[in-house]
């Protein structure tokens, strides 16, 4: 069991520690222009590779996910959101699916209680939604700051949420609220994972990897940000190039940079092929894109073809003298 988290907790280091060393060694260049080059390559094509896949997946019937009452007679009400019959119910379950994950919020635990005769009883996971949504916020919001990086000037929609991530006025350089939120969740994330015995047994290292991945991304962000001096300047320089397709290598770009930029790239090369689709396969997904209207229309397989068939006049024609001789029932005598 140990094996499918400390197989992947190994590999991230091992793969901090290769482009520590490397960039030391005067591998800048690699982990720092090739590598970064290849990954958003790999992600982009490995993306829509990905998307036109599902895209051409046959799903002749309607097979959407319900939770509520489906539209049937006048006097029996309809829970439009949960069992939508309609392009606009559709599109607001979607809505709030992919901004405050309903479904997850709708989770339940069931478990054995110890003191009714081991009998299950269900419990609400909110906990696990709340950090579903915080990590994944929280996540964006990094993502959309680091854009100060790549763009000159700086958008003031960047520099709002800047001020709008930073308003907790602590320390020097200020404190971002994302940058506690992001590692604080994907713990507990991982706490889940590990300590909860049925999330463990069914938990691969699939499943772990993506989050030690993230926590090395975000611990080495958080360390070049307060603990550990790094130039600005020159690491501006350097994103501005890969940006602008003039790629260069300045003087004075820490070592640990380029750890957390080959860690970023591992995580954008590796992204296709995880469970992380699920930021494309969500607007893809046919039990949650599809208006569940089977009582009000009728839904013919469009992949269909004419089927040759065998009547019953034409099975009793060919067997008629048989079924007269074993004693069968005919139609038909001749």
């Amino acid at each position: 069991m140990t094996q499918k988290y400390l197989i992947p907790l190994t590999a991230v280091f091992l793969l901090f520690l290769v482009a520590y060393a490397g960039a030391g060694a005067g591998l800048g260049w690699f982990f720092g222009i090739v590598f970064p080059y290849l990954a958003v390559i790999a992600f982009l094509v490995g993306f829509v590779i990905k998307v036109m896949g599902w895209a051409r997946s046959a799903v002749p019937f309607r097979i959407p996910t319900t939770c509520g009452q489906q539209k049937s007679l006048p006097w029996i009400k309809q829970n439009r959101i949960d069992n939508p019959d309609t392009a606009s119910g559709v599109f607001i379950r979607m809505l709030l699916e992919i901004f405050l994950f309903r479904s997850l919020f709708r989770n339940t635990k069931a478990a054995f209680n110890r003191n009714a005769s081991n009998r299950i009883t269900y419990s609400w996971e909110i906990f696990l939604w709340l950090a579903a949504l915080a990590f994944h916020y929280a996540f964006l919001v990094v993502l959309l700051r680091h854009f100060r990086f790549f763009t000159a000037p700086v958008p003031s929609w960047v520099q709002f949420l800047e001020a709008l991530d930073g308003i907790v006025q602590l320390g020097l350089p200020g404190l971002f609220l994302s940058g506690v939120v992001l590692p604080a969740a994907v713990l507990f994330l991982l706490a889940r994972r590990l300590f909860d015995q049925k999330v463990r047994y069914i938990s691969q290292g699939s499943d772990f990897f993506p989050l030690f991945l993230i926590l090395g991304i975000a611990v080495t962000g958080i360390f070049m940000r307060y603990f550990t001096k790094v130039d600005i300047l020159a690491i501006k320089e350097m994103t501005m190039g890969l940006v602008t397709l003039s790629p260069t290598i300045p003087d004075g770009v820490a070592n640990l940079f380029y750890a957390h930029l080959f860690l970023v790239s591992i995580l954008f090369a590796y992204f296709p092929a995880s469970k992380l689709m699920h930021l494309g396969g969500v607007f893809l997904s046919p039990t949650r894109n599809m208006a569940n209207n089977t009582r009000a229309k009728r839904h013919v397989n469009p992949w269909n073809y004419d089927v040759p068939i065998h009547t019953y006049e034409q099975y009793e024609d060919h067997f008629r003298d048989k079924m007269i001789e074993a004693g069968l029932p005919v139609e038909k005598k001749e």
